[in-house]
């Protein structure tokens, strides 16, 4: 229970840093199975874009959800249609996890679709 503690102190501490930023934010939840993404509004008070390994469009062609190309598939769709909503600039809440592997994937897929962070 306590490096789930830990990872929540961090995440609280990220988005409390990006809710002064004044930047919409992409979030990153990483679960066993699954990874998901979903671009809120500057004061976090509304969904302006989402993907996850859930939806359908994204499971097609993937031998699996829990993987780096599940992840760089949800990077490249989220980041599409936050471009869709008109949205450039965001900052990256990782929501405490390290910085490597599905998140890294994740993030990387979203800035070569064209998002800046």
């Amino acid at each position: 229970m306590e490096k789930k503690t830990a990872r929540l102190r961090r995440a609280k501490s990220t988005r409390s840093h990006i809710r002064s930023l004044g930047v919409p934010r992409l979030s990153v939840l990483r679960s066993g199975q699954h990874i998901y993404a979903q671009l809120f509004t500057a004061d976090g008070s509304q969904v302006l874009a989402s993907a996850s390994t859930l939806q359908s469009d994204i499971r097609e062609g993937l031998k699996g959800t829990k993987n780096l190309e599940a992840a760089a598939k949800v990077g490249k769709l989220v980041a599409e249609r936050a471009k869709a909503a008109g949205i450039e600039q965001v900052a990256f809440d990782r929501s405490g996890y390290r910085f490597h592997g599905r998140i890294k994937a994740l993030a990387d897929a979203a800035r070569e679709a064209g998002l800046k962070f």
